[in-house]
């Protein structure tokens, strides 16, 4: 890892506590302003799980600790600036949209525009590694494609994280372990990368903060507000904390960190679309439908896929990583995944055992009805 001076170290700490405790403080006072407002979810019985109206909008309450704390602790860059301009736009948006659902493409258009913020702030890919070796170069500048390249990938991360909020803390608890590992990836890349840290650290802490009240059975959902603006900061603070390091594979780097919400909206948008379908309309076909589907509750569906996403966080900073600390992540991530393959194994053939035994089960009743 990259010697951090003192000082660095020490912001970066506090703005992961001073963003958990805002946010921690803030989330009881945001509920009763989501239910002054109107922003409450009322559960329709084809795709929510939840069974009675919950208090949405919650994502303030991230916003609020992560604000805080980045104008607290990290240097006000232009770069900076423009990540904090789009959050706020995302957020303001997102807010309406809790209370009043906004047309899906006006959301669209309003990321867009908050992806132009930030390409015009300087956070854009200029450089991407050259892992297939096509070239001689190490890197691959892609020129004239870099603005829109940058605009589809901070607008494709901003609809995953949202796309994937569907059970009580899934979203925040993977964002959480998201940006950890780009907090982690970018201290190992550059000891520049402090900034970068910072603001990860303060995204990071807003989202534990929040967690104890979106866990199952959630008191508060994060709503729009804070699924979009969870992406759009872990996109953008992706493209200027590790995309500019083209000495490793970069590319890869964000992309596993995001693993989980990327392919999920990958999959959904290819499935709706070759059913003929806009790729915004809402459907019951994401991972944590399937898992459910399973047999899996709640609580066990979001275990499942926050370890997924650890073990793909750990990968990334596998790649980063140098000597011993490669060997002891490798052992924890394999450990993870058996851990997971063991629990869905168990599982699956409880539930099969559950249904063979139903019918023995209903034959004793029936015995039982016509002995009386």
């Amino acid at each position: 890892m990259v010697d951090y001076s003192t000082a660095a170290w020490i912001k970066i700490v506090l703005a992961l506590v001073i963003a958990f405790v805002i946010s921690f403080m803030a989330t009881p006072l945001v509920k009763n302003f989501a239910v002054k407002v109107g922003a409450i979810d009322i559960p329709d019985k084809k795709r929510h799980i939840h069974n009675h109206p919950i208090p949405r909008m919650g994502g303030l309450a991230i916003f609020t600790g992560f604000l805080i704390s980045v104008l607290l602790f990290a240097n006000i860059t232009t770069q900076v600036r423009g990540i904090l301009v789009g959050a706020i736009l995302i957020a303001v948006v997102g807010a309406i949209d809790d209370v009043l659902n906004l047309n899906a493409w006006l959301k669209f258009g309003v990321q867009i525009l908050a992806a132009v913020i930030a390409v015009l702030s300087g956070i854009i890919i200029n450089v991407v590694t050259n892992p297939l070796h096509i070239t001689s170069s190490q890197a691959v500048t892609i020129g004239i494609l870099s603005v829109p390249v940058t605009i589809l990938w901070i607008v494709g991360c901003t609809n995953s994280v949202n796309l994937i909020d569907g059970l009580d803390g899934l979203a925040c608890g993977v964002s959480a372990i998201a940006s950890l590992t780009m907090l982690v990836v970018s201290m190992l890349v550059s000891d520049s990368n402090s900034n970068v840290a910072t603001i990860l650290a303060a995204l990071c802490g807003a989202c534990i903060g929040f967690i104890p009240y979106n866990l199952n059975p959630a008191k508060i959902f994060m709503g729009d507000t804070g699924a979009l603006l969870l992406g759009y900061i872990l996109a953008t603070a992706s493209v200027i904390g590790m995309f500019k390091f083209y000495a490793i594979v970069t590319f890869i780097l964000p992309v596993l960190a995001l693993a989980v919400p990327l392919s999920d909206t990958l999959f959904a948008f290819t499935r709706r679309i070759l059913h003929g379908q806009s790729p915004f309309h809402a459907d019951r076909g994401h991972f944590h439908h399937k898992l459910l589907d399973m047999g899996l509750n709640q609580k066990q569906a979001v275990a499942v896929l926050y370890a997924i996403s650890a073990i793909l966080g750990l990968a990334a900073v596998l790649i980063t990583s140098e000597g011993p600390a490669r060997n002891i992540l490798a052992a924890i991530a394999f450990a993870i995944a058996v851990c997971i393959w063991w629990f869905v194994f168990r599982h699956n053939k409880n539930i099969h055992l559950h249904h063979e035994n139903q019918p023995a089960a209903a034959e004793e009743t029936e015995e039982k009805n016509e002995e009386n």
